[in-house]
Protein backbone atom coordinates (compact mmCIF):
# COMPACT_ATOMS: atom_id res chain seq x y z
CA UNK A 1 0.00 0.00 0.00
CA UNK A 2 1.69 3.82 -1.12
CA UNK A 3 0.67 6.27 1.58
CA UNK A 4 1.24 10.27 0.47
CA UNK A 5 3.74 12.26 2.71
CA UNK A 6 1.82 14.12 5.47
CA UNK A 7 0.02 17.55 3.33
CA UNK A 8 -0.16 19.72 6.50
CA UNK A 9 1.41 19.90 10.20
CA UNK A 10 -0.55 17.68 13.10
CA UNK A 11 -1.24 20.26 16.24
CA UNK A 12 1.90 19.98 18.54
CA UNK A 13 -0.49 18.90 21.45
CA UNK A 14 -1.84 15.78 19.80
CA UNK A 15 1.36 14.58 17.93
CA UNK A 16 3.16 11.88 19.29
CA UNK A 17 6.73 12.29 21.41
CA UNK A 18 9.25 9.79 20.77
CA UNK A 19 12.92 9.79 22.02
CA UNK A 20 15.26 8.21 19.79
CA UNK A 21 18.29 6.39 20.76
CA UNK A 22 21.50 5.92 18.64
CA UNK A 23 25.53 5.97 18.56
CA UNK A 24 25.36 8.15 15.62
CA UNK A 25 23.40 11.72 15.07
CA UNK A 26 23.80 14.97 13.37
CA UNK A 27 26.79 16.76 12.85
CA UNK A 28 28.16 13.80 12.01
CA UNK A 29 28.09 11.98 8.50
CA UNK A 30 27.18 8.25 9.20
CA UNK A 31 24.30 5.96 7.79
CA UNK A 32 22.31 6.16 11.59
CA UNK A 33 22.81 10.78 10.83
CA UNK A 34 21.40 10.43 7.40
CA UNK A 35 18.31 8.64 7.69
CA UNK A 36 17.36 10.12 10.79
CA UNK A 37 18.06 13.85 9.83
CA UNK A 38 16.00 13.45 7.54
CA UNK A 39 13.11 11.63 9.14
CA UNK A 40 13.20 13.86 12.14
CA UNK A 41 12.57 16.97 8.99
CA UNK A 42 9.38 15.13 8.32
CA UNK A 43 7.90 14.34 11.75
CA UNK A 44 8.87 17.92 12.99
CA UNK A 45 7.13 19.49 10.11
CA UNK A 46 4.38 16.99 11.04
CA UNK A 47 4.00 18.50 14.57
CA UNK A 48 5.97 15.50 16.29
CA UNK A 49 8.09 16.47 19.63
CA UNK A 50 11.53 14.29 19.45
CA UNK A 51 14.46 13.97 21.87
CA UNK A 52 17.88 12.61 20.70
CA UNK A 53 19.71 10.91 23.21
CA UNK A 54 23.44 10.34 21.93
CA UNK A 55 26.96 10.40 22.04
CA UNK A 56 28.93 13.92 21.84
CA UNK A 57 29.63 13.83 17.67
CA UNK A 58 33.29 11.88 17.59
CA UNK A 59 32.91 9.77 14.60
CA UNK A 60 34.64 8.51 12.11
CA UNK A 61 38.07 8.76 14.19
CA UNK A 62 37.56 8.15 17.62
CA UNK A 63 37.45 11.63 18.96
CA UNK A 64 36.25 15.38 18.28
CA UNK A 65 36.58 17.14 15.58
CA UNK A 66 34.27 19.81 15.06
CA UNK A 67 33.95 22.56 17.21
CA UNK A 68 32.04 21.86 20.37
CA UNK A 69 29.20 23.95 19.44
CA UNK A 70 28.28 21.78 16.58
CA UNK A 71 29.71 18.12 18.43
CA UNK A 72 27.46 19.09 21.74
CA UNK A 73 28.67 19.08 25.40
CA UNK A 74 28.31 16.05 27.08
CA UNK A 75 25.28 16.22 29.72
CA UNK A 76 24.33 19.17 27.89
CA UNK A 77 21.08 19.47 25.43
CA UNK A 78 20.96 21.54 21.98
CA UNK A 79 18.46 21.84 19.60
CA UNK A 80 18.89 19.90 16.21
CA UNK A 81 18.58 21.28 12.68
CA UNK A 82 15.10 20.33 12.94
CA UNK A 83 14.13 21.74 16.25
CA UNK A 84 14.93 18.17 17.62
CA UNK A 85 16.22 18.44 21.39
CA UNK A 86 19.15 16.37 21.34
CA UNK A 87 20.89 15.23 24.98
CA UNK A 88 24.52 14.06 24.51
CA UNK A 89 26.14 11.23 26.24
CA UNK A 90 29.93 11.17 26.86
CA UNK A 91 32.08 8.85 24.95
CA UNK A 92 35.86 6.94 25.17
CA UNK A 93 38.34 8.59 22.93
CA UNK A 94 39.75 5.60 20.96
CA UNK A 95 41.32 4.25 17.10
CA UNK A 96 40.29 2.07 14.63
CA UNK A 97 40.58 -0.89 16.86
CA UNK A 98 37.14 -3.09 17.15
CA UNK A 99 37.48 -3.55 20.36
CA UNK A 100 38.26 -0.20 21.68
CA UNK A 101 35.28 0.72 19.67
CA UNK A 102 32.94 -1.50 21.15
CA UNK A 103 34.02 -0.34 25.06
CA UNK A 104 32.79 3.09 24.05
CA UNK A 105 30.00 2.01 22.63
CA UNK A 106 29.37 -0.21 25.98
CA UNK A 107 30.25 3.55 28.07
CA UNK A 108 27.77 5.75 25.86
CA UNK A 109 24.83 3.47 25.87
CA UNK A 110 25.17 2.76 29.75
CA UNK A 111 25.04 6.33 30.38
CA UNK A 112 22.11 7.01 27.87
CA UNK A 113 19.71 5.20 29.66
CA UNK A 114 20.36 7.92 33.20
CA UNK A 115 19.65 10.33 30.68
CA UNK A 116 17.25 9.34 28.51
CA UNK A 117 15.25 9.18 31.90
CA UNK A 118 15.39 13.01 32.33
CA UNK A 119 13.91 13.86 29.03
CA UNK A 120 10.25 14.06 28.36
CA UNK A 121 8.41 11.31 28.73
CA UNK A 122 7.72 10.09 25.73
CA UNK A 123 4.98 7.80 23.74
CA UNK A 124 7.92 5.47 21.94
CA UNK A 125 11.10 5.10 22.45
CA UNK A 126 12.78 4.04 18.88
CA UNK A 127 16.22 2.47 19.80
CA UNK A 128 18.45 1.99 15.86
CA UNK A 129 21.06 -0.65 15.95
CA UNK A 130 23.81 -1.52 15.26
CA UNK A 131 25.49 -0.50 17.95
CA UNK A 132 24.17 -3.46 19.92
CA UNK A 133 25.18 -2.09 23.52
CA UNK A 134 22.67 0.95 22.10
CA UNK A 135 19.79 -1.91 21.31
CA UNK A 136 20.13 -3.02 24.76
CA UNK A 137 19.87 0.65 26.71
CA UNK A 138 17.15 1.36 24.34
CA UNK A 139 15.15 -1.86 25.76
CA UNK A 140 15.88 -0.58 29.34
CA UNK A 141 14.84 2.65 28.67
CA UNK A 142 11.66 1.95 27.29
CA UNK A 143 11.09 -0.55 30.17
CA UNK A 144 11.58 2.17 32.92
CA UNK A 145 9.07 4.27 31.27
CA UNK A 146 6.80 2.03 30.77
CA UNK A 147 6.15 3.00 26.99
CA UNK A 148 5.98 1.10 23.42
CA UNK A 149 9.63 0.05 22.06
CA UNK A 150 10.62 0.28 18.64
CA UNK A 151 13.67 -1.42 17.48
CA UNK A 152 15.43 -0.36 13.72
CA UNK A 153 17.73 -2.79 12.74
CA UNK A 154 19.58 -1.38 10.09
CA UNK A 155 22.00 -4.20 9.29
CA UNK A 156 21.18 -8.20 9.32
CA UNK A 157 21.96 -8.44 13.03
CA UNK A 158 22.73 -11.05 14.64
CA UNK A 159 23.61 -12.95 10.81
CA UNK A 160 25.97 -9.99 9.86
CA UNK A 161 27.79 -10.75 13.19
CA UNK A 162 28.30 -14.47 12.19
CA UNK A 163 29.25 -14.17 8.20
CA UNK A 164 31.70 -11.70 9.92
CA UNK A 165 33.05 -14.36 11.86
CA UNK A 166 32.09 -11.69 15.29
CA UNK A 167 30.50 -14.67 16.11
CA UNK A 168 31.61 -18.12 15.63
CA UNK A 169 30.81 -21.83 16.51
CA UNK A 170 27.80 -23.66 16.90
CA UNK A 171 26.49 -22.04 20.09
CA UNK A 172 24.63 -18.89 19.84
CA UNK A 173 26.84 -16.07 21.35
CA UNK A 174 26.09 -13.88 24.22
CA UNK A 175 25.34 -10.85 21.43
CA UNK A 176 23.26 -13.07 19.54
CA UNK A 177 21.37 -14.07 22.26
CA UNK A 178 20.67 -10.52 23.17
CA UNK A 179 19.66 -9.16 19.83
CA UNK A 180 16.79 -12.10 19.24
CA UNK A 181 15.85 -10.79 23.39
CA UNK A 182 15.52 -7.75 22.54
CA UNK A 183 14.01 -7.89 18.97
CA UNK A 184 11.53 -10.39 20.08
CA UNK A 185 10.25 -7.95 23.14
CA UNK A 186 9.65 -5.07 20.96
CA UNK A 187 6.41 -3.85 20.15
CA UNK A 188 7.77 -3.32 16.87
CA UNK A 189 10.75 -4.61 14.75
CA UNK A 190 11.64 -2.07 11.96
CA UNK A 191 13.74 -3.44 8.93
CA UNK A 192 15.38 -1.27 6.27
CA UNK A 193 14.67 -4.24 3.48
CA UNK A 194 12.25 -6.60 3.09
CA UNK A 195 14.62 -9.38 2.76
CA UNK A 196 15.68 -9.52 6.29
CA UNK A 197 12.32 -8.62 7.72
CA UNK A 198 11.30 -12.11 5.68
CA UNK A 199 13.84 -13.29 7.68
CA UNK A 200 12.71 -12.32 11.04
CA UNK A 201 9.36 -13.39 10.25
CA UNK A 202 10.42 -16.93 9.53
CA UNK A 203 12.08 -17.07 12.47
CA UNK A 204 8.64 -15.98 14.75
CA UNK A 205 8.74 -12.87 14.82
CA UNK A 206 5.04 -11.01 13.86
CA UNK A 207 5.64 -7.54 14.81
CA UNK A 208 7.95 -6.39 12.24
CA UNK A 209 7.90 -4.04 9.30
CA UNK A 210 10.42 -1.96 6.51
CA UNK A 211 10.79 1.40 6.01
CA UNK A 212 13.93 1.83 4.08
CA UNK A 213 16.71 3.69 3.65
CA UNK A 214 16.34 6.84 1.04
CA UNK A 215 16.85 10.08 -0.18
CA UNK A 216 15.18 13.61 0.00
CA UNK A 217 14.38 13.75 -3.49
CA UNK A 218 14.00 17.40 -4.58
CA UNK A 219 17.51 18.05 -3.04
CA UNK A 220 18.74 15.46 -5.48
CA UNK A 221 19.80 17.41 -9.14
CA UNK A 222 19.33 15.33 -12.35
CA UNK A 223 22.72 15.45 -13.80
CA UNK A 224 23.54 15.94 -17.47
CA UNK A 225 24.58 12.74 -19.10
CA UNK A 226 28.21 11.52 -19.56
CA UNK A 227 29.52 12.64 -22.67
CA UNK A 228 29.50 10.18 -25.50
CA UNK A 229 33.08 10.96 -26.17
CA UNK A 230 35.45 10.71 -24.10
CA UNK A 231 39.57 9.52 -24.05
CA UNK A 232 39.37 8.27 -20.01
CA UNK A 233 36.73 5.72 -18.52
CA UNK A 234 35.74 7.36 -14.74
CA UNK A 235 34.57 5.06 -12.41
CA UNK A 236 33.50 6.35 -8.78
CA UNK A 237 32.51 4.71 -5.67
CA UNK A 238 31.74 6.84 -2.76
CA UNK A 239 31.10 5.30 0.75
CA UNK A 240 32.80 3.42 3.69
CA UNK A 241 35.73 1.36 3.10
CA UNK A 242 35.38 -1.71 4.80
CA UNK A 243 35.59 -5.59 5.36
CA UNK A 244 32.02 -5.58 3.79
CA UNK A 245 32.75 -3.87 0.46
CA UNK A 246 35.24 -6.30 -0.68
CA UNK A 247 36.93 -3.48 -2.69
CA UNK A 248 40.07 -5.13 -3.72
CA UNK A 249 37.95 -6.49 -6.66
CA UNK A 250 37.83 -2.78 -7.80
CA UNK A 251 40.83 -2.39 -7.51
CA UNK A 252 42.10 -5.49 -9.11
CA UNK A 253 40.10 -4.49 -12.15
CA UNK A 254 40.77 -1.55 -12.60
CA UNK A 255 44.93 -2.23 -12.79
CA UNK A 256 43.38 -4.90 -15.76
CA UNK A 257 41.77 -2.31 -17.39
CA UNK A 258 44.84 0.18 -17.06
CA UNK A 259 45.68 3.58 -18.25
CA UNK A 260 42.66 4.02 -20.30
CA UNK A 261 40.03 4.63 -16.97
CA UNK A 262 40.54 5.55 -14.01
CA UNK A 263 39.02 5.01 -10.52
CA UNK A 264 38.41 7.44 -7.54
CA UNK A 265 37.40 6.56 -3.84
CA UNK A 266 35.96 8.77 -1.81
CA UNK A 267 35.17 7.42 1.44
CA UNK A 268 36.80 6.73 5.18
CA UNK A 269 36.97 3.02 6.65
CA UNK A 270 39.22 0.37 8.13
CA UNK A 271 40.32 -1.07 5.28
CA UNK A 272 41.16 2.21 3.22
CA UNK A 273 45.10 1.81 3.91
CA UNK A 274 45.61 -1.86 3.05
CA UNK A 275 43.44 -0.57 -0.39
CA UNK A 276 45.90 2.54 -0.94
CA UNK A 277 49.35 -0.15 -0.29
CA UNK A 278 47.42 -2.74 -2.70
CA UNK A 279 46.81 -0.14 -5.34
CA UNK A 280 50.18 1.29 -5.17
CA UNK A 281 51.59 -2.39 -5.51
CA UNK A 282 49.73 -3.08 -8.78
CA UNK A 283 50.30 0.39 -10.23
CA UNK A 284 46.43 0.75 -10.61
CA UNK A 285 44.56 3.75 -12.07
CA UNK A 286 43.49 4.93 -8.62
CA UNK A 287 42.62 7.96 -7.13
CA UNK A 288 42.04 7.91 -3.36
CA UNK A 289 39.78 11.14 -1.85
CA UNK A 290 38.68 12.08 1.86
CA UNK A 291 35.03 11.76 2.72
CA UNK A 292 32.72 14.38 0.40
CA UNK A 293 29.70 16.70 1.34
CA UNK A 294 27.32 18.84 -0.43
CA UNK A 295 28.73 20.63 -3.44
CA UNK A 296 31.98 18.63 -4.04
CA UNK A 297 29.74 15.07 -4.15
CA UNK A 298 27.53 16.06 -6.97
CA UNK A 299 30.75 17.58 -8.58
CA UNK A 300 32.12 14.36 -8.29
CA UNK A 301 28.98 12.34 -9.40
CA UNK A 302 28.94 14.69 -12.64
CA UNK A 303 32.36 14.18 -13.35
CA UNK A 304 31.49 9.67 -13.48
CA UNK A 305 30.66 7.81 -16.07
CA UNK A 306 29.68 4.83 -13.64
CA UNK A 307 29.12 4.60 -9.95
CA UNK A 308 30.12 1.27 -8.19
CA UNK A 309 27.82 -0.20 -5.56
CA UNK A 310 29.69 -3.12 -3.71
CA UNK A 311 28.88 -5.61 -1.45
CA UNK A 312 31.10 -8.82 -0.72
CA UNK A 313 29.16 -11.83 -1.83
CA UNK A 314 30.53 -14.73 0.57
CA UNK A 315 27.96 -13.09 3.21
CA UNK A 316 24.84 -14.63 2.82
CA UNK A 317 23.38 -11.39 5.23
CA UNK A 318 23.80 -9.49 2.32
CA UNK A 319 21.53 -10.76 0.18
CA UNK A 320 19.54 -8.82 2.65
CA UNK A 321 20.79 -5.47 2.43
CA UNK A 322 20.73 -2.68 0.11
CA UNK A 323 23.76 0.04 0.10
CA UNK A 324 21.93 3.23 1.32
CA UNK A 325 24.38 4.99 -1.35
CA UNK A 326 22.39 2.79 -3.93
CA UNK A 327 19.55 5.02 -3.83
CA UNK A 328 21.41 7.86 -4.02
CA UNK A 329 23.02 7.06 -7.23
CA UNK A 330 19.23 6.26 -8.24
CA UNK A 331 17.82 9.62 -8.07
CA UNK A 332 21.11 11.58 -9.67
CA UNK A 333 20.39 9.00 -12.71
CA UNK A 334 24.05 7.71 -13.18
CA UNK A 335 24.99 4.39 -14.49
CA UNK A 336 25.31 1.70 -12.04
CA UNK A 337 28.05 -0.71 -12.08
CA UNK A 338 26.61 -3.38 -8.93
CA UNK A 339 28.17 -5.93 -7.46
CA UNK A 340 25.82 -7.07 -5.52
CA UNK A 341 22.78 -9.78 -5.53
CA UNK A 342 19.50 -10.27 -3.86
CA UNK A 343 17.40 -7.64 -2.89
CA UNK A 344 19.80 -4.58 -3.71
CA UNK A 345 20.16 -6.53 -7.45
CA UNK A 346 16.47 -6.66 -7.89
CA UNK A 347 15.89 -3.10 -6.54
CA UNK A 348 18.72 -2.32 -9.66
CA UNK A 349 17.20 -4.56 -12.31
CA UNK A 350 13.80 -3.34 -11.80
CA UNK A 351 14.92 0.80 -11.81
CA UNK A 352 16.89 -0.45 -15.28
CA UNK A 353 19.49 1.66 -13.87
CA UNK A 354 22.78 -0.49 -14.88
CA UNK A 355 24.27 -3.69 -15.02
CA UNK A 356 24.46 -6.72 -12.19
CA UNK A 357 28.42 -7.98 -12.14
CA UNK A 358 29.81 -11.03 -10.60
CA UNK A 359 32.56 -9.83 -7.62
CA UNK A 360 35.54 -10.90 -9.55
CA UNK A 361 38.64 -8.64 -10.96
CA UNK A 362 38.43 -10.24 -14.31
CA UNK A 363 34.45 -9.68 -14.75
CA UNK A 364 34.34 -6.31 -13.29
CA UNK A 365 37.30 -5.41 -15.99
CA UNK A 366 35.20 -6.90 -18.88
CA UNK A 367 32.51 -4.92 -17.82
CA UNK A 368 34.22 -1.66 -17.50
CA UNK A 369 35.96 -2.07 -21.17
CA UNK A 370 32.16 -2.98 -22.85
CA UNK A 371 31.15 0.06 -21.47
CA UNK A 372 33.98 2.47 -22.01
CA UNK A 373 33.52 1.15 -25.87
CA UNK A 374 29.93 1.43 -25.97
CA UNK A 375 29.02 4.44 -24.07
CA UNK A 376 25.30 4.67 -25.22
CA UNK A 377 24.80 2.16 -22.53
CA UNK A 378 25.78 4.48 -19.50
CA UNK A 379 23.38 6.74 -20.48
CA UNK A 380 19.80 6.31 -18.18
CA UNK A 381 16.60 6.94 -19.27
CA UNK A 382 15.18 7.89 -15.87
CA UNK A 383 13.69 5.16 -14.43
CA UNK A 384 15.86 5.26 -11.45
CA UNK A 385 14.59 8.37 -10.30
CA UNK A 386 11.24 7.70 -10.77
CA UNK A 387 11.65 4.06 -8.59
CA UNK A 388 12.96 6.63 -6.04
CA UNK A 389 9.76 8.56 -5.92
CA UNK A 390 7.49 5.83 -5.60
CA UNK A 391 9.80 3.89 -2.92
CA UNK A 392 12.34 5.46 -1.48
CA UNK A 393 11.50 9.29 -1.02
CA UNK A 394 11.92 10.50 2.62
CA UNK A 395 8.36 12.59 2.78
CA UNK A 396 6.77 8.85 1.61
CA UNK A 397 9.10 6.94 3.99
CA UNK A 398 8.47 8.96 7.47
CA UNK A 399 4.61 9.03 6.37
CA UNK A 400 4.96 5.31 6.65
CA UNK A 401 6.82 5.53 9.73
CA UNK A 402 4.48 7.77 11.65
CA UNK A 403 1.57 5.46 10.60
CA UNK A 404 3.44 2.32 11.81
CA UNK A 405 4.42 4.28 15.37
CA UNK A 406 0.70 5.29 15.58
CA UNK A 407 -0.80 1.47 15.26
CA UNK A 408 2.02 0.60 17.85
CA UNK A 409 0.59 3.39 19.95
CA UNK A 410 -3.00 2.48 19.16
CA UNK A 411 -2.20 -0.92 20.25
CA UNK A 412 -0.63 -0.14 23.17
CA UNK A 413 -3.24 1.83 24.32
CA UNK A 414 -6.14 -0.94 23.82
CA UNK A 415 -3.65 -3.46 26.15
CA UNK A 416 -3.91 -0.94 29.05
CA UNK A 417 -7.51 -0.59 28.62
Amino acid sequence: MQIAPPSAPTPADTAPRLTLLTHSYWPESSPPQRRWTALAKEFSASGWQIDVVTPVAHTPHGRRELPRELAGRAMRSQEGPSSERIRRVPYLRHGSSHLARFIDQCFSAMLSVPLGLFTRRPDVVIVTAPSLPTLGAGYLLARLRRVPLIVEMRDAWPDLARDARLVQGRVKSLAEHVVEFVQRRADLVVTVTEGFAATLRARGMAKVATVSNGVRLEKIPVLEPPALERDTFEVLYLGNHGKSQKLDVAIRASALVGDSMHLHMVGSGVERRGLEHLARRLGAPVTFHDPMHGKEVMERYASADTCLVSLRDDWKSFETTVPSKTYEVLAIGRHITAVVRGEAARIIEDAGAGDIVESSPEALAALWKELAADRGRLIRNGDGRQWVKEHADYPYLAARYMELIRSVLADAGEKRR
